[in-house]
């Protein structure tokens, strides 16, 4: 039984890194572009305040249940989603901490009525970034979910 809510759970942080990867990278990254250099920035500034501890939080959850979900079930049906959802979160993990973490530094550390001559262009490059995570956030709770359908659907009923 606890397999099951360790599996509940790792699929409420996956589903959850992926809600708020999706929430930026379709919703607030058009509405930015059409402001001012000054409001853009102070807005990108306040994101990365108010999501420089949640989104961590979120991804170390996911990730370590995603590992205790792979122990757990070991071979089970589902072992190669599992795999691969621990992947993906793997290169998500890679891309933020190696990718957008360093832009994220940098952008709290602009002036926003006096930003660095290249701001557009580390913009740009936190976007592309931005697109992976957000697909291996999906390809994780994707993955992560098929493992769990597989797995039971060969479950016996009361087990």
């Amino acid at each position: 039984m606890v397999h099951t809510y360790v599996e509940f759970f790792n699929l409420f942080c996956a589903g959850i890194l992926a809600g708020i990867e999706v929430t930026v990278f379709f919703g607030l990254r058009a509405p930015l572009k059409v402001l001012e250099e000054q409001p853009q920035i102070q807005i990108r500034q306040a994101l990365i305040r108010k999501l420089i501890l949640f989104v961590p939080a979120v991804f170390v959850l996911t990730a370590i249940s995603g590992v205790a979900v792979a122990v757990l079930h070991g071979t089970a049906p589902g072992f190669v989603f599992r795999c691969l959802g621990l992947f993906a979160v793997l290169i998500w993990a890679l891309t933020t901490f190696i990718g957008t973490v360093p832009i994220n530094e940098a952008v709290l550390a602009w002036q926003p009525n006096a930003p660095p001559a290249n701001w557009k262009s580390l913009i740009k490059r936190w976007e592309r970034l931005d697109a992976i995570r957000t697909g291996t956030a999906l390809a994780a709770f994707a993955f992560f979910l098929t493992a769990a359908a597989l797995r039971l659907s060969e479950t016996p009923v009361g087990q």
